[in-house]
């Protein structure tokens, strides 16, 4: 019989010789592990899928680029609506800083619904 898989021996088990291909070093970011680890605790099944066909990590990498550009373009708009200026940074800054960490939950929950937990 002809097998193209090669084993190594460890003790008395021969143990399949399993390599996955080279996958690019960058790290992932917050929104990648994120949408990882919810993958995981939540549809394994899809993890498992994905982590064999090698599909898992350019999906995160995808996940982490879109939820930072969405990031980008959604917080201008979240500080004006919110009256988060300029003008208030120099005479409030408490609260202009309560303002942008109000508009930064908002646009993460946005996020969260839409891209990390779908």
């Amino acid at each position: 019989m002809n097998n193209p898989m090669t084993y190594i021996q460890n003790g008395d088990y021969l143990i399949p010789d399993l390599k996955l291909s080279q996958q690019p070093e960058k790290p992932l970011g917050k929104y990648g592990r994120m949408r990882k680890t919810y993958l995981k605790e939540h549809r394994p099944i899809l993890y498992n899928q994905m982590l064999l066909s090698e599909k898992l990590y350019p999906h995160l990498l995808e996940i982490d680029e879109t939820a930072q550009s969405r990031l980008e373009q959604m917080m201008p708009q979240l500080t004006k609506e919110a009256g988060a200026t300029e003008e208030l940074k120099a005479s409030d800054p408490m609260k202009w800083v309560g303002l942008m960490n109000t508009c930064k939950a908002q646009a993460e929950e946005i996020l969260m619904t839409e891209l990390i937990n779908s």
